[in-house]
């Protein structure tokens, strides 16, 4: 991987985060082309909290199995929210293997890189690492890109993701050094597309799908009244007018 690789990939991810490419379609494309330029990736996942009435974020997967989903939304993972969805079984399963994964102790002690090569010494380490080891992968690597405190909204602070190899000699020094230096860029595109999604989630569940449209659209100058808009004030008003015989009436 050379110079050009390195420009031609972060531009790519520029156009796509500017374009409001599917993450999905993000992911794959990265990988793709990092597998293309000899980095010898053969499975990865990312994924990144969200601001959203029932789930907590998202997560994107390439080089799994291709009946299985390239994208799995997540519920609650803390024990107040568990409490709150009435311990729901499947968001505490969740819950229950976020606390068990290297992502989760990275969080904890405030780092950003941890490796292990996979093996019968280090596989009992973390419960993912004995599922990627039965895929056949040699080396595993967890990486969280963190946003600065200006950048964080609510549970989004950060990107995390993992890479794996089938190498039998896992990834090389420079091959290490090539993912921590491109992943940023990676994380930037995903947090650029999930920021729009999560406005426009946002706007449609707390204004409504109508009026959260018009907002994203631009309507927001005080005094611009659409049709829609004032049919629906005055239906209001005609209600707060009428007495309770007569709205018993209708």
């Amino acid at each position: 991987m050379n110079e050009e690789f390195f420009t031609e990939l972060s531009a790519w991810l520029t156009e796509a985060g500017l374009a409001s490419t599917p993450e999905t379609a993000i992911v794959s494309g990265f990988c793709d082309r990092c597998v293309a330029a000899g980095l010898p990736l053969a499975r990865s996942l990312l994924f990144i909290d969200t601001l959203h009435p029932v789930h907590e974020g998202r997560l994107f997967r390439w080089g799994y199995d291709p009946a299985e989903t390239p994208l799995l939304e997540y519920g609650r993972t803390s024990q107040d929210a568990l409490a709150a969805s009435g311990f729901n079984p499947r968001d505490v399963e969740i819950a229950e293997r976020w606390r068990r994964s290297p992502h989760y102790r990275m969080l904890q002690t405030g780092e950003t890189f941890w490796r292990r090569r996979l093996n019968g010494a280090t596989e009992d380490e973390f419960s993912v690492l004995p599922e990627w080891r039965a895929e056949g992968m040699t080396d595993y690597v967890a990486i969280i890109t963190r946003f600065a405190a200006e950048g964080v909204i609510g549970e989004m602070d950060g990107v995390y993701s993992a890479w794996a190899t089938r190498d039998p000699e896992g990834f090389t020094d420079d091959q290490i050094a090539a993912l921590k230096r491109i992943v940023p860029y990676l994380g930037l595109a995903i947090k650029s597309v999930s920021l729009a999604r999560m406005i426009r989630t946002l706007m449609e569940t707390y204004l409504g799908r109508d009026a959260g449209q018009r907002v994203l659209s631009g309507r927001i100058v005080r005094g611009m009244l659409s049709k829609s808009t004032l049919s629906c004030g005055s239906a209001i008003c005609e209600v707060l007018r009428a007495s309770p015989i007569q709205l018993q009436r209708r």
